[in-house]
């Protein structure tokens, strides 16, 4: 198969291979920096400014205590009923692509305290976005619960998604929730609260 050949007498085209590598390796410079500035935005989410207090649903300013974010480790329980735990741990799970898991958790919350007169919207609504099979954010759970809790959300009543709920639990309990109190996230979190109860 013929080649092309191309003679390289000429300095000034050496000259624009090396200008070449030269550019790519502050590209690539960049591309580090631009990652890092990335990386320290994420990090900037992740963990709250707490002079500024976080922003709760109920748009209060709740100034966050290092007691509160110790007793996130306590249990996975006690982080899921602290408001700015649930925002933390959701954008911990958000870095981890299964932030489905909590959303789905907090949806089956939500649904608990449902009017009966809403049951059937709101049931259709969690099976299609989590449930079905091919939902958007689609839980981890085995096709006999898939089965099942399509049924019961076809005749909905306030426990229609315990069981998958109680599985999603399980799940982050055993799985991510471990994982969030090693993360640098979480440990440069408290450790921040620690240090400004000290001053």
């Amino acid at each position: 198969m013929p080649g092309f050949f191309f003679p390289h007498n000429n300095m000034t085209e050496l000259n624009g291979k090396e200008d070449c590598k030269l550019a790519e390796g502050k590209i690539h410079k960049k591309k580090q920096k631009a990652f890092g500035a990335d990386f320290k935005n994420y990090l900037k989410c992740m963990v709250p400014h707490i002079e500024s207090g976080i922003k709760t649903s109920n748009s209060k300013n709740v100034m966050l205590s290092a007691e509160e974010v110790i007793q996130w480790s306590q249990s996975l329980e006690k982080l899921l009923a602290s408001q700015s735990g649930q925002g933390v741990f959701r954008e911990f799970l958000k870095s981890e692509f299964s932030e489905e898991n909590i959303e789905f958790w907090l949806a089956c919350e939500d649904y608990k305290k449902t009017k009966s007169d809403h049951l059937h919207g709101k049931a259709e609504r969690i099976y299609e976005e989590f449930v079905q099979s091919d939902a958007i954010k689609q839980i981890n759970i085995d096709y006999q619960m898939r089965e099942a809790t399509a049924k019961k959300a076809q005749d909905p009543t306030h426990t229609s998604f315990d069981e998958a709920q109680k599985t999603v639990y399980i799940l982050m309990e055993r799985d991510s929730y471990p994982r969030f109190l090693k993360s640098k996230a979480y440990l440069k979190l408290l450790n921040q609260l620690q240090t400004n109860t000290s001053k």
